[in-house]
């Protein structure tokens, strides 16, 4: 049971003056909610209303409506489930307020002098950029929302995109690895770009299922699990992301044992996964594909050329084509699909290449990914969106003099076999 005294006003008036500001950029996901839960702050009748929500907007009008009202340890609770999602940017907005609440409310006959008040603002604000700047997890902007006019002039040329949540989103991180196993190392950083994708899918309107440190086996029995979830019958799109070791073609459980993606990508098939067919699958995948350090070449000052090859083409022979048309007319028309299509899948690097990460903001790939799924997914379709990620890697350089990944490079690249343009449509949803 709460207790009779309700949150302070100077908390009410914190949220109240920056509602705005946290329903645009607040994160309302299962951890945050749950953590709230286990808090006694929701109840469960309270947490389901909230996931329940269409949009993530939605979401977070709805759990700052509550919270005034459910008790004086509603606001640090809240606070700390921030900083628990790793949204310390919010909470750190919030009590900053508050501490400027308690200045201007010290016991002097006087006001403040407006020329101390605005030097102390300067200085707070300058101390948590840099935090944010020194902080383990990108500091990140709200994922920006597709407009009703884009919708109606991109829809018909694309995947159905119209369900809530638009599909599930299962993330497999492994960071730490069986030392006896492999000369596998830790993969620091790695846990920032698992928060990265819980959080920006999430926005997205997937419903997301993490996984960490799975050995080869375990991944699996996880991705089998995954792949033949009812749910994916009622959603228009599936999202899978393997962040690990790797070599090319495949990536390492803890033990050491390597999963096959080709593997992977057949167990989302038409064959194996029917309840996705027609479907659009995206598959990103942060891995080494080799051990080579790709360290970059100058570029010349000739512009660029590039040759096509020559094709052939060959007709089928008339008798040929005679023979497949009464062959046809004698079956009953059925419609068939290829094994496999519809799929898209982003890699970090190249063939045979190793992949680059930073160990206190997760992988350049994911990094790149976040920001352009943020800023770009209202009106650019996904391949699109890969094409400007690779742009963005290109330009990359490592800094670390002295070691042989300075002025390193990267390159990524994906695969498509998308039949429509894929676009999220994001915070969108067409009435019926």
């Amino acid at each position: 049971m709460l207790g009779d005294c309700g949150m302070q006003d100077r908390e009410k008036k914190a949220l109240r003056k920056h509602s705005v500001s946290l329903c645009k950029e607040l994160v309302v996901d299962e951890l945050l909610v749950q953590t709230l839960q286990a808090d006694g702050i929701l109840t469960d009748n309270m947490a389901e209303g909230i996931l329940a929500e269409q949009t993530s907007q939605k979401k977070s009008w709805r759990l700052l409506s509550l919270l005034p009202k459910r008790g004086p340890r509603a606001f640090s609770s809240f606070c700390a489930a921030l900083r628990e999602t790793e949204q310390q940017h919010l909470c750190t907005m919030l009590t900053e307020y508050l501490e400027r609440d308690r200045e201007r409310c010290v016991d002097s006959p006087l006001p403040l002098p407006t020329q101390d008040t605005t030097k102390n603002k300067r200085l707070r604000t300058h101390e948590s950029m840099e935090m944010c700047l020194d902080a383990d997890s990108p500091v990140t902007t709200a994922v920006l929302p597709c407009t009703h006019d884009f919708y109606l002039s991109h829809f018909q040329q694309a995947y159905r995109m119209a369900s809530s949540p638009r599909g599930l989103a299962l993330v497999i991180s492994n960071v730490t690895f069986d030392p006896t196993a492999l000369d596998l190392d830790k993969r620091v950083g790695g846990e920032v770009d698992e928060e990265v994708l819980r959080k920006v899918f999430t926005e997205l309107d997937f419903t997301v299922i993490v996984h960490r440190n799975l050995t080869a086996q375990n991944m699996r029995a996880c991705l089998e699990q995954f792949s033949g979830r009812p749910e994916h019958r009622m959603m228009d799109s599936c999202a899978v992301c393997l962040l690990s070791h790797g070599v090319e073609g495949a990536v390492y459980g803890t033990d050491g044992q390597l999963l096959e993606l080709d593997w992977l990508f057949q167990t989302f098939d038409n064959a194996h996964c029917p309840q996705l067919q027609n479907k659009p699958k995206m598959f990103f995948i942060q891995a080494c594909r080799g051990e080579e350090m790709d360290c970059g070449v100058d570029q010349s000052d000739g512009s660029e050329r590039t040759q096509s090859p020559g094709c052939e083409e060959r007709d089928a022979s008339r008798e040929s084509e005679t023979k497949e048309r009464e062959e046809r007319e004698r079956e009953q028309l059925r419609v068939k699909l290829p094994q496999r299509s519809d799929m898209i899948c982003g890699f970090a690097t190249l063939k045979g290449t190793a992949a680059m990460r930073n160990t206190k903001r997760g992988s350049w790939f994911i990094q790149e990914l976040n920001t352009a799924l943020r800023h770009r997914a209202r009106d650019t379709h996904i391949a699109d969106i890969l094409v400007q990620v690779n742009g963005r890697i290109k330009q990359r350089e490592g800094y670390a003099p002295g070691t042989s990944y300075h002025r390193c490079k990267e390159m990524s690249e994906f695969t498509s076999s998308l039949c429509k343009d894929l676009f999220l449509f994001p915070k969108y949803y067409p009435k019926n």
